[in-house]
């Protein structure tokens, strides 16, 4: 009976799924109309992009290529020595960033999943980028995880030169034993915000460097699966949003020290409408700034700080890879006071970047006939 089931539950399945629509030219919002423009198509699985000093993009696809885009155009060759990828599942290469002194060093870090005695975790390398090609590759920050998947991986230096790096719980069964659970232990890094110094060594002033047995580099614990991350550099605080499981997605304020629940406390319940959390607040343990019931997905974070939206200063936006959207979130000083969803069902939003021109680039990850790369900016704006 399961077997003659098995074909009919997998046709509802896609039914259910929500479908990409075409690629709008125009969308409306709050503030008027925004232009679309695909800015990169023929990428598969866009999940970071990051911004040269000249305008070009560097930009990961998840099976392993790191792909530049140069004067608006998308080359056909990856970039050369990026490192070997467990490129299975949720797995793959990651995150891209700059180093802060990048119009001087030539310094690029990728986060990737690193296959380890047939396990795999979050690793995190630095090479200098020489033409196509990247030289003298090393990981500087290899995670204590293990796991199916939620490997977490943004990139994010604040405005003192600090490196900060999110691993997520690694799809640790969060319904045994919740006090217990690896996000709540910070002996590994499941579920944790990490801060390094630029070539990996561990700051003398992290919250658990002197606790006997703790992971040194931990700044945050108790997280769930952080694939946003950003740093505000007009107010020096620190942003992450995380994946729920059905339902619970979270904006969090991430402060040095602090556990933020997971699996402990939330929003949510497990897939298949199970009971999970114990609650959904607890002592000693940090509520979200904002949450999403159902789940969007969270992926992508963005805090807008260009001139060519004014209107927008100061708003965040994240990425929805299931609501195939983005929120774009009002914010007065730490809390939301509104929401409101964009570009809607035009494909899974990886990652969202502000970029020199002040326009909004969305992340679309999705196989080569998605564009995998769009801008959104003012109708009238060149």
């Amino acid at each position: 009976m399961r077997l003659r089931l098995l074909p009919f539950l997998l046709i509802l399945l896609v039914a259910q799924a929500p479908a990409a629509q075409a690629q709008p030219s125009s969308i409306s919002t709050e503030m008027g109309m925004l232009q679309v423009d695909v800015v990169a198509d023929g990428l598969n699985n866009v999940w970071g992009m990051a911004f040269l000093p000249n305008s070009d993009m560097l930009v990961t696809e998840r099976d392993g290529r790191l792909r530049l885009i140069q004067n608006g155009q998308l080359l056909d060759d990856p970039i050369s020595g990026t490192p070997t990828v467990f490129a299975v599942g949720q797995g793959g290469l990651l995150d891209v960033a700059l180093h802060p002194d990048f119009a001087s060093n030539n310094l690029v870090y990728l986060t990737y999943t690193k296959e380890t005695d047939g396990n795999s975790t979050t690793a995190v390398a630095r090479g200098k980028l020489d033409g196509m090609a990247l030289l003298d590759i090393e990981d500087i920050f290899v995670a204590n995880s293990q796991g199916r998947g939620h490997y977490g991986s943004r990139l994010v230096f604040d405005d003192q030169g600090y490196l900060f790096v999110s691993v997520g719980d690694r799809q640790a069964n969060p319904r045994n034993d919740q006090a217990n659970h690896p996000s709540q232990d910070i002996t590994n890094h499941h579920g944790t915000v990490n801060r390094l110094h630029d070539d990996g060594r561990i700051p003398a002033d992290n919250p658990f460097v002197d606790v006997a047995g703790a992971e040194p580099s931990i700044w945050s614990y108790g997280h769930r699966n952080p694939q946003g991350m950003v740093f505000d550099s007009a107010t020096g605080r620190l942003w992450i949003n995380e994946h729920g499981p059905q339902g619970g997605d979270e904006l969090n304020l991430v402060l040095p020290g602090l556990n933020y629940g997971w699996p402990v406390i939330g929003y949510g319940v497990n897939y298949g409408g199970a009971d999970l959390h114990e609650t959904s607040a607890k002592d000693g343990m940090v509520l979200p700034a904002h949450y999403w019931v159902p789940s969007i997905a969270t992926s992508g974070l963005l805090i807008y700080s260009g001139d060519l939206i004014p209107a927008w200063t100061g708003n965040f936006f994240v990425g929805g890879l299931k609501g195939q959207q983005v929120a774009r979130l009002t914010m007065d000083g730490e809390t939301v006071i509104s929401e409101e969803t964009l570009y809607q069902g035009n494909g899974r939003i990886r990652d969202i970047r502000q970029g020199p021109d002040g326009a909004i680039y969305l992340g679309i990850d999705g196989d080569a006939d998605v564009p995998g790369i769009v801008r959104l900016r003012p109708i009238d704006a060149r």
